[in-house]
């Protein structure tokens, strides 16, 4: 861990921070929003009526100001996410300023995150990444992410995770 890194606190993400995920999500799916006149699109998904059951989030702190969030939901095979893999199968976001990437914000955040879905008894976690974000796959690939599936711009990618509770995956939200 970076001294930047050590700095960094990471925390539960609530109610209070949906201006901040929403904010997020810009950053995050970037590349899926080039194209303005197609409307909201599956990006919107990602927060829209967010703290539904398994809705869980975290967010990064560094010098009192967020910096970095990380979050993840489940999705219907009738509404899917861009990195939706199965019904059962939480789909990740993350995104950190541009100000603060390179300083281990990711690291910490993807830590935390993939720390409460192994505790809330997920077997897999998904995301959707660019194909062009070399930087961001490796980040993905440390934390045990495969990729699972490709389209033409993007990679589905999968970590599977070693349950360490018994504890059932939609029980209760993160939104407090």
């Amino acid at each position: 861990m970076t001294a930047e890194a050590a700095k960094i606190v990471v925390r539960r993400g609530g109610a209070q921070d949906m201006r901040f995920l929403r904010d997020m999500l810009h950053h995050a799916y970037y590349w899926k929003e080039r194209a303005p006149d197609t409307g909201p699109g599956p990006v919107a998904l990602y927060v829209k009526a967010w703290g539904r059951p398994g809705d869980t989030a975290m967010i990064a702190i560094d010098k009192g100001f967020p910096v970095g969030a990380a979050w993840y939901r489940l999705f219907g095979r009738d509404r899917p996410g861009y990195g939706f893999v199965d019904e059962q199968t939480p789909e990740l976001a993350i995104a950190v300023v541009p100000n603060a990437r390179g300083k281990g914000v990711g690291s910490a955040l993807l830590d935390a995150l993939l720390s409460r879905a192994r505790a809330a008894g997920y077997p897999a976690i998904s995301l959707s990444v660019d194909r062009a974000n070399s930087g961001a796959i490796e980040l993905y690939q440390r934390h045990g992410f495969e990729a699972v599936g490709e389209d033409d711009d993007s990679v589905t990618m999968l970590a599977r995770l070693g349950a360490s509770s018994p504890t059932t995956p939609n029980e209760g939200t993160d939104t407090e």
